[in-house]
Formats: structure tokens, sequence, C-alpha cells
């Protein structure tokens, strides 16, 4: 998770100019959203790194949602004060270079995601995050045989405690070079290859803009694979404003159209001064 750890450490650096949080939230108090009930929504915690834990768990509550993505062990205990869910947990993972499409790793991924995903089902969280690793010169399919050799020793745990490992695209153009796992034909034919409902994908909507565009097709085509979404404005990992080019009432209206009963987090870095009301704005945005 270095990229992400990066840019918290970016964020609490500039933490001295931005508002303290009973300013970061004055616009959202009192403006609960009357959310349709179509979309489970949720927010990257890394992505509000500037608020503590408790802070941004008081933010989604009076926004109108309970739920925040990328918590791990550590953060549950607080969550769960607040009657917030961890919709996508993390922790298992080493990196998001080093991943299951490479064999030397897998006795450290496997005895940390065996730890892992029933202590993810003792807390009665269901998604447990991990990633495919970088390339370092390998091919596509020499990588798909040895993430499906990886992961499918712990499918029969994942699937008896009712845990579901997802795999999350990113791109490799601008955020992320050479990470494996840069478009959906790869990921699905790992779907496929795995032949379990317990192992999924996250399509990170920005990443795959960036890498293979054409959104809203592939999302109809290949819906049954992705189990869990992620936003962000493109260019940029702002805001879904107008500066960035993705429609996201449509993209929305085509995840609820497949009958998708998951989570989709907010992943934007927020850059405006008043970043509770980007969140809530984001929000009502996606609240198809």
């Amino acid at each position: 998770m270095e990229p992400r750890r990066t840019a918290i450490k970016k964020i609490m650096l500039g933490s001295a100019a931005l508002s303290s949080l009973p300013y970061l939230t004055s616009q959202a108090k009192n403006k609960q959203i009357m959310l349709k009930g179509n979309v489970n929504h949720s927010v990257c915690r890394w992505t509000y790194g500037q608020l503590s834990l408790d802070e941004l768990c008081i933010l989604v509550k009076e926004i109108g949602f309970s739920a925040i993505d990328l918590l791990g062990p550590e953060d549950w205990p607080t969550a769960q004060k607040h009657g917030v869910y961890s919709s996508m947990c993390n922790g298992a993972e080493i990196s998001l270079t080093e991943g299951f499409n490479h064999t030397e790793y897998h006795d450290t991924l496997i005895k940390s995601y065996s730890e892992m995903i029933p202590l993810v089902a003792k807390n009665g969280y269901k998604n447990l995050i991990c990633f495919s690793g970088n390339r370092n010169g390998m091919d596509d399919e020499t990588g798909l045989q040895n993430s499906v050799k990886g992961l499918e020793k712990l499918l029969p745990l994942a699937e008896k405690h009712g845990v579901t490992l997802i795999m999350e695209l990113l791109n490799s153009k601008v955020d992320h070079p050479d990470y494996m796992c840069d478009k959906s034909v790869w990921g699905v034919e790992l779907c496929k290859r795995l032949d379990s409902e317990h192992f999924k994908l996250l399509y990170d909507i920005y990443h795959m803009q960036i890498d293979e565009g054409d959104v809203i097709r592939t999302i109809g085509q290949n819906h049954q694979y992705y189990g869990h979404y992620h936003t962000a404005g493109n260019p940029g990992r702002n805001e879904l404003d107008e500066n960035q080019e993705l429609n996201y009432p449509a993209i929305m209206n085509a995840i609820v159209k497949t009958g998708f009963k998951g989570y989709v987090a907010q992943e934007f870095i927020p850059k405006k001064e008043d970043k509770a009301a980007s969140l809530r704005d984001a929000i009502a945005l996606c609240d198809v």
C-alpha cells in the first residue's frame, strides 16, 4: 500500500493549512443526504488522512452513510464504536508491487491471509483486498498461472468464513507503473480460472478510465466479476466535478442496472478548501 501511504503523508504534512473538524463538517451538519437506497456508499480512509478516524467516522455519519474502505484490524474498534462498517478490509497484503503473481511471495501471503481471513469474518466483515503485484519482466500468462497457484490455496478458507478476496485493478500508465492487473481482461481471466464467488475484482473507475476506457460497456459485460467499485475524477484523481471527464451519474446508473449490491467507495483526493462538502457532493452525485 506504499503509494497510498505516501499520499497520506503528503496530506498530513499539509494539515496545518487545513481546516479543523468543526469547520470541515460545518456544511455537512443538518444537511444529511436523503439517500435513495440503490447504492451502498463508502469512502477510502487514506484520502481523508488529514482527519483522525474518529473524525472521519463522525463526518460520514453526518453526511448520511456509514462505511469506510481500507481499514485494518487496528482501525476496526474505532469504526465499530461509531457504527461504521469496514466495507473493504486491508492489512494482509505485502504491498501493491509484491503480490500473488510472483511465487516468491506466496509463503508470506498465504500465511498472512490465512490469519486475516478468520479475523475479518469474526468482526463481521466480508471483503479483503489483495493485489497482483508488478510484472518485473513477467509475461501475463505466467502471472495468471502464478496467481491461480497462490490464491487457490486460500479460497477454501475464504469460502468457509464467507470472506471474498478482492483484487484491485490499478492503472499502470500514470500511478502504478508495471502493475500487472491493470486491465479488466487480465483480471476477468483470473476470475474465470479460479471460478469462485469468493474471488472478485475491485473495479476502480478512475484507474480503468486511464488504462482502458469504455467504462460503461466494460461494466455491463463483466459486472459478475466485479465485487467492489472505487471512484475519483480523471485527470487528477480529485473531486468528481466539472474539471474532470467521467460522467459519474451515468456510470452509477450502469452499475445499479447490473443489480450490484456491494459498495461504491469514493477514493478521490479532495483539493477544495471545504473537504467535507467535496465528500458530500460526491455522495450526492453518485446516489442515483
